[in-house]
C-alpha cells in the first residue's frame, strides 16, 4: 500500500511546528549549552518523530503493532495541537515584554535583563503546558466515553402515513484502527441494537485499515438488527483502506453497501452516493445513477458521507440527507478551520427544500481527544 501525499504534507508541517516549540518551550527556557538544552532538544527530536511514525506505520505493520506506536504518538499530537495554539496566543505578552525590556534597558544604558525574559519564557512555558494537559486530559475522557445518544424529529415536505414515526439510527465515522478496535465496534452495536430503530445508516468513515488488519474489528456489526436492515456508504477513509476489499467483507457482515444506488423501502426511497474522494479511483459519486428515473411523489433520503455534498443532493430534490465526516470539528478551536470546508459541521440544517443532518461520528480521528464535539450515534425520527 502506497503512503498518501496527505501524510508527507502533514509531516513536513509537523517537523516545522516542532521547531517552533523547541524555541518556545526549549531554547527560550534553558541557558545555551546547558544539559537541559541538549536533553530538550533530543526530546524535542524525538517527540518530532512520534506523529510521522504514527502516520506511516499502519501502511507497513500489523494493527497489533502499530497500536503501541499510535497511542504515545497520538496523544502528543494532541498536546502538541494546544501547546501551539496557547503558546501563539501568548505571543503578544512575549512580544510585549521584550520590546517593554529593550527600552528600559536603553533608557538606563543597560543590557537587557536575560534573567527576568527567562523568567517569563518559563512562566507561559509552564502556564501553556499545565493548560494543554487539562484539555486533552478532559478531550480524552470525552473521546474514549460512550457516544452519546441524540434524537432529533425531521419532517419531510413529501410521502405517506408508512414515513411517519420511522426511525433511523445514524452513525458514522466510526474509525476503527490501531486506536479503536472490537470492543468499540460491541459497544456501538449495543447501543444501536437497544433503541429498536427501523433502519441503521453508516454514513462512512468506517475504518482506518485494511480488511486483513481489521476484519476481527468490524465482525460485530453482523449483530446489528433493524426492521429493514443496515446500510453504508462509503467515507474518504475506505479509499484509503480498500474500498472494494471492504464492500465485499460488509456484505459478508449483513450490511447492503449503497454504491450510487437507490432501493425502495415502504415509506421512502433510500439513495446513497460515493464519498467525493472516490473520484480518484474511479469510484467516485453519481448522483444521477443514484437518484434519477424515480417515483417524484414518493420521499427520498440520501446517504452521503460529506455535508458538502448537500449541493448536488439540492439539484435532485432530495428531501434529507444524512452526512458524517466532520467530527463536529473534534478539537475546539480547529472546528474553524472544518467549517471552511464544510457547510454543517453538525446537527440540523435546511438548504432549500433539502434537509441536512450531520453527526459529530461515533469515533476520532488522530489524538483520542474531543473537544467541545462528543461522540454521537443520532436517532433520526420523520414525521410528515
Amino acid at each position: 500500500m502506497s503512503i498518501p501525499s496527505w501524510v508527507w504534507g502533514q509531516s513536513v508541517m509537523w517537523a516545522l511546528a516542532h521547531i517552533y516549540l523547541w524555541a518556545r518551550l526549549v531554547r527560550g527556557t534553558t541557558p545555551s549549552r546547558s544539559r537541559a538544552r541538549r536533553v530538550g532538544t533530543v526530546l524535542a527530536v524525538v517527540l518530532a518523530a512520534f506523529i510521522p511514525a504514527s502516520l506511516i506505520t499502519p501502511f507497513f505493520v500489523d494493527i497489533a503493532v502499530s497500536r503501541w506506536i499510535a497511542w504515545p504518538s497520538n496523544i502528543w499530537y494532541g498536546l502538541a495541537v494546544y501547546l501551539l495554539i496557547l503558546l501563539i496566543l501568548t505571543e503578544p505578552v512575549r512580544l510585549a515584554a521584550a520590546f517593554i525590556g529593550k527600552r528600559r534597558a536603553k533608557a538606563r544604558a543597560e543590557t537587557p535583563d536575560s534573567a527576568r525574559r527567562a523568567f517569563l519564557a518559563r512562566s507561559i512555558a509552564v502556564t501553556a503546558g499545565a493548560a494543554a494537559t487539562g484539555i486533552v486530559g478532559y478531550g480524552m475522557a470525552t473521546a474514549l466515553s460512550p457516544p452519546r445518544l441524540d434524537r432529533v424529529t425531521v419532517r419531510l415536505r413529501r410521502g405517506g402515513p408508512l414515513a411517519a414515526g420511522l426511525r433511523i439510527a445514524l452513525v458514522g465515522d466510526i474509525h476503527l484502527g490501531p486506536m479503536l478496535g472490537r470492543a468499540h465496534t460491541q459497544r456501538i452495536v449495543d447501543m444501536i441494537n437497544g433503541t429498536g430503530a427501523d433502519l441503521v445508516a453508516i454514513v462512512g468513515d468506517l475504518v482506518d485499515g485494511t480488511v486483513e488488519q481489521l476484519a476481527s474489528a468490524a465482525a460485530p456489526l453482523r449483530g446489528l438488527r433493524s426492521r429493514h436492515g443496515t446500510f453504508f456508504v462509503t467515507g474518504n477513509h475506505e479509499y484509503l483502506s480498500g474500498a472494494t476489499e471492504w464492500i465485499e467483507e460488509l456484505r459478508e457482515l449483513g450490511i447492503r453497501p449503497l454504491q450510487n444506488e437507490r432501493v425502495e423501502l415502504p415509506a421512502l426511497d433510500l439513495a446513497g452516493v460515493n464519498d467525493v474522494t472516490g473520484a480518484r479511483q474511479d469510484d467516485g459519486p453519481d448522483y444521477e445513477r443514484a437518484l434519477g428515473d424515480r417515483d417524484p411523489a414518493c420521499p427520498v433520503i440520501l446517504l452521503a458521507h460529506q455535508p458538502i455534498q448537500v449541493n448536488e443532493a439540492m439539484r435532485h430534490g432530495v428531501d434529507l440527507q444524512l452526512s458524517g465526516h466532520t467530527h463536529g470539528g473534534q478539537m475546539m478551536p480547529l472546528n474553524l478551520l472544518t467549517s471552511w470546508a464544510q457547510p454543517t459541521l453538525a446537527g440540523y440544517e435546511r438548504f432549500g427544500d433539502t434537509q441536512l443532518y450531520v453527526t459529530k461520528g461515533a469515533g476520532f480521528w488522530g489524538p483520542p481527544v474531543r473537544v467541545g464535539a462528543p461522540p454521537d450515534i443520532t436517532i433520526v425520527e420523520l414525521a410528515i
